[in-house]
């Protein structure tokens, strides 16, 4: 189950990212190409956030201005 794997990207993600594993049981796989994960913005329902920047688990940081923390 991907449930866990909050604690793998850790508390520094984003709370406006999604990504396929938070809503179903899927085993995750660190070893997967990062083309096979989709991530998306719960602001903007796509893979760029409302600062037109892609988003994943490294992009969407602090850094941002969208960002808000969990």
């Amino acid at each position: 189950m991907e449930k866990p794997a909050l604690e793998i990207l850790g508390q520094g993600r984003c709370d406006h990212l999604r990504w396929k594993g938070l809503f179903i049981e899927a085993e995750w796989d660190p070893t997967a190409p990062q083309s096979e994960r989709i991530y998306w913005c719960q602001h903007t329902y796509n893979c760029l956030g409302p600062d037109g920047s892609i988003v994943d688990e490294y992009e969407c940081n602090p850094s941002r201005k969208c960002y808000k923390a969990l």
